[in-house]
């Protein structure tokens, strides 16, 4: 569907990252994970890169709202994005793409995933939980520190009220004295920590390219079956 629609809130959700919400087309169908573009209309100022943006859709189908989010950069998009009035339209395209949740409960899903790549996963795993399925969900979210993670509260939040989902945060670069996930980047070790049978679960990965490049040549150099590896890459963010 391609459609204006209105911003009707937006905040911080970790430094230097802001959602976006916007109304909800009635007439909106789209799986938990895909992802929109979003057109600035007749925006102060634009650039090279030009007015749109693809955005996974960090709200799950079974939520009220619609929302985004993204890493400010000093972009012409950024900028203007950044400081769009509550009520500016802008135009919505979508939705698009395949990286959803395996429909098989018996087989679980280990999310791989670094920064901003998140915002798809927390649509799935808030619509999993939501639809009380079998999955047993597994997310590993690496940061440069805590303050940097977005969606934490509600992983942790959801990770307490369901026995099916394991939240660990992962802290690469520095974290408090109290922390209580991993420290340091993902690797093996990490992995099996929490992935007691390697080859079963399917594996989603998602961030900076360079990341999802590294984890999935980890899980190839651990045996794992490119055929279990699904990938989403955030390129600019």
């Amino acid at each position: 569907m391609r459609q204006n629609i209105r911003l009707i809130q937006k905040r911080q959700v970790a430094n230097g990252t802001m959602a976006f919400y916007f109304e909800k087309p009635a007439e909106l169908e789209f799986r938990a994970g895909q992802f929109c573009n979003i057109t600035l209309i007749n925006p102060p100022e634009t650039d090279e890169e030009g007015n749109t943006r693809g955005f996974s859709l960090i709200t799950a189908p079974c939520e009220e709202d619609m929302a985004v989010a993204t890493r400010l950069r000093d972009t012409a998009f950024k900028r203007v994005i950044k400081q769009l009035e509550i009520g500016t339209e802008v135009r919505f395209e979508g939705p698009y793409g395949n990286f959803t949740l395996h429909k098989a409960e018996t087989v679980p899903a280990v999310f791989l995933i670094g920064g901003i790549g998140v915002t798809p996963v927390r649509s799935m795993i808030v619509q999993a939980m939501h639809d009380k399925t079998r999955h047993r969900i597994i997310l590993l979210h690496a940061n440069p520190s805590p303050s940097y993670a977005p969606f934490m509260v509600d992983f942790e939040q959801l990770a307490k009220n369901n026995q099916h989902f394991t939240f660990v945060p992962v802290a690469t670069e520095g974290a408090p004295d109290d922390w209580y996930g991993e420290q340091g980047r993902i690797n093996e070790v990490m992995v099996k920590k929490y992935v007691p049978d390697l080859n079963l679960p399917i594996y989603y990965l998602s961030g900076p390219g360079s990341m999802v490049t590294a984890m999935r040549q980890l899980l190839v150099n651990m045996g794992i079956n490119e055929d279990k590896i699904r990938t989403e890459e955030f390129t600019g963010y």
